[in-house]
């Protein structure tokens, strides 16, 4: 493939409009063209020469797309089943509902968690069926801050604190800079922009320090507020994220 040509659903995602399993949809329900003609091939390949069209109907269908807000408990997995434990997807039932009595009806399927929490986790999980946002969340490149509030036992000094906030690597690379301060004399105030797996308790063990309670208090602008633990809401149209 030319250097100056991409797949349609790449020029899509590069272009910030959506994800690339959404820019599959839109070509497959007719609403991309190129050049006036309805775009029927999703590995169609676009240069610099050719004018892409996105149909209202594209539009409006990614709006409709939603995003949860969930105060995870210990016990339920960000996505997948495993073992014995729940999808937090399973947590948004009417009857948890925050925010009044007309909890709206939805359908657990295309949700997907924009940042993951470990089982043994709680706070903030955001679950969209909106891949862009996804993307601007979790990406290698992303630049956005998640809060966490980590209860801990173990001996603190301020050296400690100096090397969680930068000179720890793990699984061989450096980590980057993060913002780590002493919120109590029991707890830690964390703020990465970056998010290996279980990353604060691996950092936390290379300190000899034990985790005893994590909780993601923050994910870019948004806030877990009073959101009670175990309830969910929907993202507001007038919130935002990054």
């Amino acid at each position: 493939m030319s250097v100056d040509q991409k797949r349609i659903n790449k020029y899509l995602a590069d272009k910030g409009l959506c994800s690339r399993r959404e820019a599959d949809t839109l070509v497959e329900k007719g609403w991309i063209l190129v050049n006036g003609e309805v775009l029927t091939s999703p590995g169609y390949k676009v240069t610099p020469q050719d004018k892409v069209t996105v149909k209202d109907e594209a539009q409006a269908f990614l709006k409709q797309k939603l995003t949860i807000i969930i105060n995870k408990p210990v016990g339920f997995v960000s996505a997948q089943a495993e073992g014995d434990y729940k999808p937090a997807i399973r947590l948004v039932t009417k009857d948890n509902f925050y925010g009044g009595k007309n909890a709206p009806n939805i359908r657990y399927d295309g949700f997907a968690p924009a940042g993951r929490l470990d089982i043994e986790s709680t706070g903030l999980l955001i679950l969209t069926q909106n891949g862009n946002l996804a993307k601007q969340v979790i990406s290698p490149q992303s630049h956005i801050e998640k809060e966490y509030m980590v209860t801990f036992n173990g001996k603190i000094t301020d050296k400690k604190i100096e090397q969680l906030c930068f000179g720890l690597s793990l699984d061989g690379k450096p980590l980057k800079k993060a913002k780590v301060s002493l919120a109590a004399p029991d707890k830690l105030n964390f703020i990465l922009t970056e998010g290996k797996k279980r990353q604060i308790r691996r950092m936390c063990d290379l300190m000899d320090l034990e985790v005893v309670a994590l909780k993601r208090i923050r994910i870019g602008r948004l806030l877990l507020g009073k959101l009670p633990l175990g309830k969910w809401r929907l993202l507001k149209h007038k919130e935002f994220i990054t």
